[in-house]
């Protein structure tokens, strides 16, 4: 593909994340009086402040704000990183247990002190990053506690893996659902790409054997037990024995998967690993290309062996298309990849981005509609997803464009 292509692709990304994704958190969500974030933003920026509030949201904004950081080292992002970890640590910590709570009341008192392993490893994932773009000690000291109590309480000593959630003592609870949408089952693929995600950016700070072989053991958790090698899909949910309980997937995870199965890959370094993952890597993308992919170059949400069972367009699949086409491209040197990768931004920038009111939308209806009710920022509706395929997307393209 021409060099200036991709130039010209990578100026329009960089663009949306400096002049649009990042300012608009800074302006809108950032709650500069109170030190903390305000819980929704609904699409017309109205904002609402009686939800509770998630650890999800700050530990999300402290990552996109710490990686931007560490590339740009811009005061207005230290500023966020700051602010954000002070939230995480100070309402979200739990100093007699350990990890964090899942959500906190209006007031700033915990509301759900469960501990879900997800938001455990993205506490990880943010806390890492701190260090990251800044090098202070605390916050890895921090994330290698949470790694410590995640070992010691959810990992399946008997069967691999890791569960899913515990009451806030880490003894087990019944419903370990991570959401409404989500089933009651002990191991899910979402969990367990998250805990890799987190696992591999705190190896790149923190080369711990431990750590290391809790990664390596992960990777081949997801390529084993995750993936469905007749489908090359990931199967949602399991038993605590592997037995998945539904045949739905997830084409915006299967894309997401792919590239951060190349990413734990890379921290690891290990030849045969690597040599796996590739091969992983590309199949997914071509599953995810031939069913997952509308005309228009947007992502479908779920599927099954069926067809299509979501046929909305949200914001996350279109971004984690973004990086994942990206990868498979650079990896094999095929341009089918790297073009669907571009289709990807095409469909973000007709679709999805607010010229209006800034950020993007959350969803859309296959036909490009706005979905009105979806929140513009919010419990779930964090700038991780796309203010990190903007990161990556425009490191990749300057290097496959030789800048």
């Amino acid at each position: 593909m021409e060099p200036q292509t991709l130039a010209s692709y990578r100026q329009r990304i960089e663009a949306d994340l400096r002049q649009n994704i990042l300012p608009f958190w800074i302006e809108h969500v950032v709650n500069w009086e109170q030190g903390t974030l305000h819980a929704e933003l609904a699409t017309d920026l109205t904002v609402d402040d009686s939800k509770p509030r998630g650890a999800l949201l700050t530990t999300r904004v402290l990552w996109t704000y710490a990686a931007a950081l560490r590339v740009y080292d811009e005061a207005a992002y230290r500023q966020v990183t700051d602010l954000a970890y002070a939230d995480l640590i100070t309402r979200f910590a739990d100093a007699e247990h350990g990890g964090f709570y899942w959500s906190i009341k209006p007031d700033g008192s915990p509301e759900r002190t469960r501990k879900q392993v997800y938001g455990q490893a993205f506490a990880i994932y943010a806390l890492a990053e701190y260090h990251r773009a800044t090098g202070l000690a605390e916050p890895l000291e921090r994330a290698q506690a949470v790694f410590e109590v995640i070992e010691q309480h959810a990992k399946d000593p008997e069967h691999g893996g890791y569960f899913e959630a515990f009451a806030r003592d880490w003894t087990p609870i019944e419903d370990m659902r991570l959401s409404e949408v989500d089933q009651n089952d002990p191991k899910s693929q979402n969990t367990l790409l998250h805990i890799m995600e987190a696992y591999t950016n705190l190896l790149r700070v923190w080369p711990d054997e431990r750590l290391r072989t809790a990664l390596f053991t992960l990777v081949e958790v997801m390529l084993d037990r995750v993936l469905n090698p007749a489908t090359q899909h990931l199967s949602l949910f399991f038993t605590a024995d592997w037995q998945p309980t539904t045949d739905r997937f997830s084409y915006g995870h299967d894309i997401e998967a792919a590239w951060l199965l190349w990413d734990a890959a890379c921290a690891l370094g290990d030849d045969g690993l690597s040599g796996r993952v590739l091969a992983v890597v590309l199949k997914m993308a071509d599953i995810t290309q031939a069913e997952g992919v509308d005309a228009d170059g947007g992502v479908f949400n779920e599927g099954d062996p069926r067809g299509l069972t979501d046929d909305r367009k949200e914001w996350w699949p279109q971004a984690e298309a973004l990086v994942g086409f990206l990868v498979a491209g650079q990896l094999s040197g095929d341009d089918r990849y790297t073009q669907a990768a571009l289709r990807s931004w095409d469909f973000i920038e007709k679709h999805l981005i607010d010229a209006e009111g800034g950020e993007w939308f959350r969803g859309v209806t296959r036909g490009g509609d706005v979905i009105p009710e979806f929140e513009k920022a919010g419990f779930w509706k964090c700038p991780y997803h796309n203010g990190r395929a903007a990161l990556e997307a425009v490191a990749r393209l300057n290097a496959m464009a030789g800048l």
